[in-house]
Parts: structure tokens; sequence; C-alpha cells
């Protein structure tokens, strides 16, 4: 399998006044084309912050990481935008939906700014929005939508920038079991259909079975990482 990120005694410290905290311990891990992989932590173990690292959002403190082999922790704030529209999708927590555009707008800007417009844009839009189930509510602005759908307008948008690699914070936090069902199927389908490396960062139990291999977070360390099915 191709990889698709590789950290090599990856490190992130903040300092907080004459305190450090740790919120990544040194970590090295592969996570391959093709793979669902979950990130399991309680609350501060360092989950989103390790994702945000892998997003190219924050800059490590020490050790390296590769991005489908160029090494990319020491490139410089004006060439990480590149690296993230070339090859990543976010799905925030916090939806990060403009207010004053549409369901519809909000996913087509974001595919304009990794540079697809036109009716290719419009098509994969209002395909990706029926693949969520929100055709209906494609030309509804965000305050007239449900926390679960705009959670899923921001699948939406991640799925259709069609990028290798999927990087999401708590992506059914705001669904209920059959709805996140769903998300998490079509990240898997999309996984395996176009080989994408796709991060997860979630509390939900409940869908433990969808990961290939699930890597657990304590106090910013790895402790474990486990095929799903062991």
């Amino acid at each position: 399998m191709t990889d698709a990120l590789v950290t090599r005694e990856l490190c992130k410290v903040y300092q907080e006044g004459s305190i450090q905290v740790t919120a990544v311990q040194p970590c090295s891990v592969k996570l391959s084309a093709g793979e669902v992989i979950g990130l399991f932590g309680p609350s501060g173990s360092g989950k989103t912050t390790l994702l945000s690292i892998l997003g190219c959002i924050l800059r490590p403190t020490s050790g390296e990481l590769s991005v489908f082999g160029q090494e990319v922790s020491q490139l410089n704030e004006n060439q990480l935008p590149e690296i993230r529209r070339k090859y990543i999708s976010f799905i925030f927590q916090a939806f990060n939906l403009f207010p004053a555009l549409t369901a519809f707008e909000n996913i087509l800007l974001g595919l304009r700014i990794k540079g697809v417009v036109g009716s290719e844009a419009e098509d994969r839009t209002a395909k990706m929005l029926q693949e969520v189930g929100l055709g209906h509510r494609m030309h509804f602005l965000p305050r007239d939508m449900s926390g679960g759908q705009k959670q899923r307008v921001a699948v939406a948008r991640a799925l259709a920038a069609d990028c290798p690699i999927i990087l999401a914070d708590e992506p059914t936090g705001n669904l209920d079991i059959s709805n996140g069902r769903k998300v998490m199927e079509l990240l898997k389908e999309l996984a395996s259909e176009k080989q994408c490396c796709v991060v997860v960062a979630t509390h939900d139990n409940r869908i433990e079975d969808i990961f290939d291999r699930i890597v657990y977070m304590e106090d910013g360390f790895i402790r474990r990482i486990k095929r799903s099915n062991a």
C-alpha cells in the first residue's frame, strides 16, 4: 500500500506562560492510501492536535511529516497552502460554513479554492448533496439547517473536493446513528474506490467497525494501534 502520511518522532509542544505543555508526544506512524483510520481517545488526548499537524494547519515542534513521500514539516508558511489544496480535505467539528452562502454555494466555494469551477463543480456539488441526503436542502442557508444537516454539508464539501487525504474531526458528533453510519460508509467507499487515506478523530464507539485501523491516544501518546476487527 502507498504511504499517504508518515510521521517520524513527530512532537508538538505549546508554551503557556512559563509552562510547556506537550500536546503530542514523539510519535512515528504510517497511514496508507485506501485506509480508514480512527483516532480514539479522551478529550485532551492530542487527537485534534495530531489531526491538525497531519493537515499542515499546525507545524510540529520537532520531528518530520511526509505527505505522499514529500517531506513537508520544514516547508515555510507560503508553501503549505499548496500542499493542502492539492492533497487534503477537512471535515471540521465546527462545520466552518459561510453563513451568507447556501449549502450549494458553500461547496462550490470549497471547490473553487481547489481549482474546480464551472459545470464540473456544479455537478459534483449536486451529486454530493444528494449522496448525504440533502438534495432538498441545497439552497438553504446554514441558519435554516439543523446541526446534523450542517455537518452533512461539511462532509459533502470534503468529498466533492476529491482529494487523496480526508481528515475529519468528530464528523458524526452531530448526527444520529443512522446518518452517522451513512457518512462513515461514504468515507469508507471513497477510501476503497479512490484509494484515499481517511483519518477520523472521534469519541463515537458506534462506528469502530468501520475503521481498518484504530489509533488510541492518551496524554499525547499513541498508546496502541490495532486492526478494528482485532
